[in-house]
């Protein structure tokens, strides 16, 4: 099993640094220094997450003409779902012609786009589904609090999707890694119908994140989960053509590719341009870097995340899908 299609869909407005410089206490340099992020993009008013993730299903339609034949299982990754039912994912397949189609949500934060790979890898492998929609999607921008200096400049919108189905031998799939961690939930977490952590630590109406400790453990697991993957698919990560990771600060990145021994040029990032979408930022690269060329069939891919939970997640793939434009 592999990808067969991807696509992927960012709001059209842009919040540069220049937007939190005139009313907190940053500057654009201090935001690119220590995030390397520029600017992000913010859903408009009337923009759902389902909203985001159905544009970004028409763009892996446009792309990939056919791409949903056979699809019976839509999955959609988010942490920022239009309600706790109907879920974001239903809502999704009904506006891209999936009526019928099982439809639910993994809510695992940052990770949940790899979770949910693998959960529909292995509903098709098992013959459950034919095929499968796996959508990361997320509206951050309104679970974020944007008088907070530490949290608002760092997360965006967006939504990337991909078919999962049969592949030529020797390519797709090759291993996934998945983890979680729940002594770390304190670091990185948002309210639902609670109003504490079973710790007893309270939690408010937006994300809350301990920048610090996040940050050492995105390093250490990023690193950790991305050898055991690529162990388990039998290669080295020095075998890596394309690093794609989740999306939150380009210093865990680098950090990431210095113990790999891979130049920062073979890691895909537009964090950039997008901030940290959350769930929709590795799917959002990945499209990316197919559109524009740098992915290639046969090449070994390596998609690795982290995020609340504190969670993980990694998965091997040797690249079996279309090259850039194909069926466009």
């Amino acid at each position: 099993m592999g990808i067969t299609a991807v696509g992927a869909y960012a709001p059209a407005q842009v919040i540069p640094n220049a937007h939190y410089a005139a009313y907190l206490d940053t500057t654009d340099e201090w935001i690119v220094s220590r995030s390397g992020i520029c600017e992000r993009r913010h859903a408009t008013e009337g923009e759902t997450t389902s909203h985001l993730g159905v544009q970004a299903v028409r763009d892996l339609m446009d792309r990939y003409p056919g791409a949903l034949d056979g699809v019976d299982l839509v999955l959609c990754a988010t942490s920022s779902p239009d309600a706790m039912f109907p879920s974001t994912a239903a809502l999704i397949a009904g506006q891209v012609g999936l009526k019928g189609a099982a439809a639910m949500d993994l809510s695992v934060a940052c990770s949940g786009f790899l979770y949910a790979l693998s959960v529909a890898q292995a509903m098709v492998a098992a013959g459950t589904a034919r095929r499968a929609l796996v959508i990361g999607a997320e509206v951050m921008s309104r679970v974020v609090d944007q008088q907070d200096r530490n949290t608002a400049i760092l997360f965006g919108d967006g939504a990337g999707a991909v078919v999962v189905g049969p592949v030529p031998a020797g390519t797709g799939f090759q291993s996934f890694v998945l983890g979680a961690d729940s002594a770390g939930g304190p670091s990185l977490f948002l309210r639902g119908v609670c109003g504490a952590l079973p710790d007893g630590t309270p939690m408010g109406p937006y994300l809350e994140q301990n920048g610090r400790e996040v940050f050492k453990f995105a390093v250490r697991i990023l690193g950790d989960s991305a050898e055991e993957a690529m162990r388990r698919a039998g290669g080295r990560v020095q075998d890596i053509d394309w690093l794609i990771p989740h999306q939150a600060n380009v210093r865990i990145i680098q950090a990431a590719c210095e113990r790999f021994g891979l130049p920062l040029e073979r890691a895909v990032t537009n964090l950039d341009r997008y901030g940290n979408t959350s769930a929709a930022s590795i799917p959002l690269a990945l499209a990316e870097a197919v559109r524009d060329g740098r992915i290639q069939p046969g090449q070994q891919l390596l998609l690795a995340g982290f995020g609340g939970g504190l969670s993980w997640g990694a998965a091997a793939l040797r690249w079996s899908g279309p090259a850039a434009g194909a069926g466009a």
